[in-house]
């Protein structure tokens, strides 16, 4: 087998190892390790700082838009960094201390907190958390350019990431949470009478989400402040191991020879807005992309899957099940997507299938969720601290119809949905190359977190919206858990909430592509300028 040749300076392409890429996807990994352990927030919102469930659907979206604030300035940061550990590598060391300190205080120490105070202490700490997880997620898209401009290499990016974030996303974390945390928390008057007393003594707001069946009553695990301590602890580990692969991935590649022109530049506002009001590559992306993030969003928030498997379906444990019988499905779908399509036709086509394919699945999912609820779902549960649950998993008595077409679905809907959210981090990478093609200005920062203003902002609305649709059927105060009665009404609003909004997302996709000019042809010929306009500027 040949050698693969890593620079070829007459073309001007760079490329990086293969562990190099895959090392360095682990940045979004760790990221999103703690995207998932504060996907779940309302409930600690509700049940331990003490405020309704609409307003704390409103507190996420209002911090997620100030964590979009805080971005163009950590992209200015990184644009304007050159030190001995590179311009991105910083920024995975400082986001981590910080997000791992923030969350520490967060879940074990806000409980204990007066009642009087637990909210303005949330407000401060979160706050300071979206500081750090701004500064390690712009290392994902702005380190892009510097790790490869190989069109054909940079979606091995994504196919990685895919294989990563379906492994955490759709397999570790729903049997962790659903399967084995939530169980595990979860208190009852029958048997632990002492436990709960001890902890509404501690949070009289947790009376208000307990539930009564029989004279017993019950308190979720996901209102247990227990809970949250080892799962932030789990999460924190695991982001930290990921980060950590990351800067070791970046090692060689982030320096300035790699670095656009091949050599620093100072950038300010007034270049930004040059690039904003110009770069129709990265406006169509970030509407792509945002809408994405909707998709993904509303999908995967806590109420809705609560919803879904715990009440419509009526076993909270089937969402681990599917997430665990699917995960090496969708991604199967996911890579054979990118590696054939993205790198032979070009990330743009790649999207545009990923996104028709998503909306042909979604509806015929809705029609199975409609009509299928009534027979019911069957499927083998799963724990992970309980290997032997796994043993289910063929044995044909813990299946039926409903089952099987719902996991088919599941597996075209997440691979298709994947395909065309994961292809648009290394698509920053070229919208970043069609500004130095463009202007010759190198701004990996401003991309990267201009894409993750838009996409925070839009994709914020998610939780608001999940919460505002759910007060229509009863939810106010609190969130649906699985001891809540099955109704049409949150039949409806879990549909919407599930795959309307999504649909939504992924028409939008389509309409950007439209305006997005950055074809594989298109890419070939800024490459081609760029390493012209490199020889020129690096000439002595």
């Amino acid at each position: 087998m040949s050698k693969v040749v890593l620079e070829d300076t007459q073309k001007g392409i760079h490329r990086a190892k293969l562990w190099e890429i895959g090392f360095y996807a682990l940045n979004n990994t760790s990221t999103n390790a703690y995207m998932m352990l504060v996907a779940s927030i309302s409930y600690f919102l509700v049940g331990i700082v003490g405020v309704a469930a609409v307003l704390a659907g409103s507190i996420v979206t209002i911090m997620r838009i100030w964590d979009g604030v805080t971005d163009p300035f950590v992209g200015m940061l990184v644009d304007n960094t050159n030190t001995k550990l590179g311009k991105n590598r910083p920024f995975i060391i400082i986001g981590q201390i910080i997000l791992f300190g923030t969350t520490f205080i967060l879940f074990n120490f806000v409980p204990n907190f007066p009642s009087s105070t637990r909210f303005i202490a949330f407000l401060i700490i979160y706050a300071i958390y979206i500081v750090g997880y701004t500064c390690q997620c712009v290392v994902t898209k702005s380190a892009q350019t510097c790790l490869t401009n190989d069109p054909k290499q940079r979606p091995v990016f994504s196919m990685f990431d895919s294989v990563y974030n379906i492994i955490l996303i759709n397999v570790f974390w729903p049997i962790y949470l659903s399967g084995t945390m939530v169980p595990k928390y979860t208190i009852t008057s029958a048997d632990n009478a002492d436990k709960l007393n001890q902890l509404l003594a501690q949070s009289p707001s947790l009376e208000k989400v307990l539930t009564e069946s029989n004279g017993v009553m019950t308190l979720s695990g996901l209102y247990n402040p227990e809970m949250w301590h080892e799962a932030q602890l789990t999460m924190g580990i695991v982001a930290a191991i990921f980060a950590v692969c990351a800067i070791i991935g970046l090692w060689r590649k982030d320096n300035s020879k790699y670095y656009g022109l091949g050599k620093a530049q100072k950038i300010s506002f007034k270049d930004y807005a040059d690039v904003l009001a110009h770069n129709r590559g990265i406006q169509m992306l970030v509407m792509a992309a945002s809408s994405d993030k909707l998709a993904l969003n509303s999908m995967t928030n806590s109420a809705v899957t609560m919803s879904l498997f715990g009440i419509i379906f009526g076993n909270f444990a089937l969402n681990g099940s599917v997430s665990a019988i699917t995960a090496i499905p969708v991604a199967l779908v996911a890579i054979f997507g990118m590696g054939i399509i993205a790198r032979n036709m070009g990330q743009k086509t790649c999207l545009v299938v990923g996104t028709i394919g998503s909306l042909a699945a979604a509806a015929a999912m809705a029609l199975l969720i409609i009509f299928g609820r009534q027979v019911g779902m069957e499927l083998p549960t799963f724990s992970i601290t309980d290997l032997s649950t796994w043993g289910g998993l063929f044995k044909g008595a813990n299946w039926n119809i409903i089952g099987v077409g719902f996991i088919v679905l599941y597996i075209l809907l997440k691979g298709f949905s994947t395909l065309a959210s994961s292809i648009v981090i290394p698509m920053t990478a070229d919208c970043a190359d069609y500004e130095v093609y463009r202007s010759g200005r190198y701004v990996p920062g401003l991309m990267g977190t201009l894409f993750s203003f838009v996409d925070k902002c839009i994709s914020s609305l998610a939780t608001t919206i999940v919460a505002v649709v759910y007060s229509f059927v009863g939810f106010t105060e609190t969130l649906p858990t699985a001891e809540d009665p099955f109704t049409i009404g949150i039949l409806v609003v879990t549909l919407i909430c599930y795959l309307g909004l999504p649909v939504i997302g992924w028409l939008l996709n389509v309409v950007a592509m439209k305006f997005y000019p950055l074809t594989k042809e298109k890419m070939a010929e800024i490459q081609d300028e760029i390493a012209r306009i490199k020889r020129e500027s690096t000439k002595v």
